[in-house]
């Protein structure tokens, strides 16, 4: 199985529609499960905390609902893919073969004991999901210009991936691939 993370940000080009293309003839009927990022509506909920200055768990949870408009954005773009809450819905759809768009349930990542904050993002929230399913890979698509040379660290001290990432990865058996959206 593996686990695909589109960058929010790929929703400001033709690079969205040409990503899920290419992952539905390129992985299908293998178990493929897509977590979106938050792009412009997670935008919004750091405009809205500047603004209000509530704190960050709430920020957090809407930033989770910002993820679950982007998983039914894609949902609208690709009528054959189907949405999934949580793990076990996950895990019942992949079994009918069906390319699996995660939209997280903010109770089930409150019981996991996922940070609030804004070290952690999609990112770390798609490597979260890779490690409880047992992923063989986790590809992040990003629309950022990727440098090869550098290593995770390098790619989260230059925002390219959140923060909390390489802490969420550390134990990772799965492959990790990050790519720009050109490459996907």
């Amino acid at each position: 199985m593996i686990v695909v993370k589109l960058g929010g940000s790929l929703s400001h080009s033709e690079s969205l529609i040409k990503c899920l293309n290419n992952l539905e003839q390129n992985y299908a009927p293998n178990a493929i499960v897509i977590v979106p990022g938050g792009g412009a509506f997670a935008d919004q909920v750091r405009l809205a905390q500047q603004r209000w200055q509530f704190d960050d768990l709430t920020a957090h949870r809407m930033a989770i609902l910002a993820m679950q408009q982007m998983a039914l954005l894609i949902k609208g773009l690709k009528r054959c893919f189907t949405i999934a809450h949580s793990v076990n819905d996950i895990k019942k759809q992949l079994s009918r073969q069906r390319i699996v768009i995660w939209s997280p349930d903010i109770v089930e990542l409150d019981q996991a004991g996922i940070e609030a904050s804004w070290d952690i993002t999609s990112d770390s929230l798609a490597a979260w999901l890779a490690s409880t399913l047992a992923a063989k890979e986790l590809i992040l698509i990003k629309s950022a210009i990727i440098d090869k040379n550098f290593n995770l660290q390098q790619l989260a001290e230059h925002d390219i991936i959140d923060q909390g990432f390489c802490d969420v990865v550390s134990q990772a058996t799965f492959k990790i691939t990050i790519i720009n959206q050109q490459n996907c």
